[in-house]
């Protein structure tokens, strides 16, 4: 399986730069896997397609404003999204421009409201940052961070929680997991009163989402692992409905 079989042609003008007002509002292609039929529709047409008891799992996993511009204290812009939270204030991050963060260079934020030091070099040249401040971290990344948006996506949206799902419970993803993007809290109270069960899990969206694939065997790429979690009860409905044959 080469990368060049997936290879189109997606003209710019197509790739939506603001998301519509009305999250169920977007676009819906459905495509019916026995008869091969396609039907065009909007997202809140997604009730026609589940039935009672089936099951609707979605991932609450919340984006961290994990995208931090600062500078060198030797001078110089530089750029960080954060990854992976090690503990003691370090985090596994993406840097830019990679050849001027080496181990032990400075870096400040927000006119040194957050602080850091390089530490270490990760297997794949990412970085290994540690990070001094007074405070909760996470309120300072509130405040400083940026949303991590994909690169062709040209414009910093003003209201952040239009990155998020309206379910989105706990921090730790590097990027949206976008195919919830386009509930809303009434869509959803109206697929739970159709009788189809709603189940949680927990995957925190990482460095995979970011890395180009740079083989052309596809299955030479180097997929990085992602945090998550199944909670038990969450585990044992999923488990039921499959059995019962209800959908997943």
């Amino acid at each position: 399986m080469n990368k060049s079989d997936f290879d189109f042609y997606l003209p710019e003008r197509l790739i939506a730069q603001t998301p519509l007002e009305k999250r169920d509002s977007s676009r819906l292609l459905h495509l019916d896997k026995k008869t091969g039929a396609i039907e065009h529709g909007h997202f809140h047409d997604i009730t026609k397609y589940l039935k009672k008891g089936d099951c609707l799992v979605m991932n609450d996993s919340r984006v961290l404003p994990a995208r931090l511009i600062g500078s060198r204290l030797s001078g110089g812009l530089v750029e960080l999204v954060l990854l992976r939270d090690l503990g003691d204030g370090c985090w596994e991050c993406l840097s830019r421009p990679g050849r001027k963060t080496k181990p032990g260079t400075e870096l400040t934020f927000g006119d040194g409201e957050l602080t850091a030091t390089v530490m270490d070099v990760a297997e794949g040249g990412n970085r290994i940052v540690k990070f001094h401040f007074e405070g909760i971290f996470i309120e300072k990344l509130e405040k400083l961070g940026k949303m991590p948006l994909p690169p062709y996506i040209h414009h910093q949206l003003k209201d952040k929680n239009r990155y998020q799902t309206v379910y989105a419970k706990h921090d730790g993803s590097a990027a949206a997991p976008t195919a919830g993007l386009h509930f809303t809290p009434e869509l959803l109270e109206e697929i739970k009163k159709k009788g189809v069960h709603i189940a949680h899990v927990t995957l925190h969206v990482g460095l995979g989402t970011f890395r180009p694939v740079k083989v052309e065997d596809v299955t030479d790429h180097h997929m990085h692992s992602e945090f998550y979690i199944v909670e038990p009860e969450q585990a044992e409905l999923i488990n039921r409905v499959k059995k019962e044959g209800g959908k997943i």
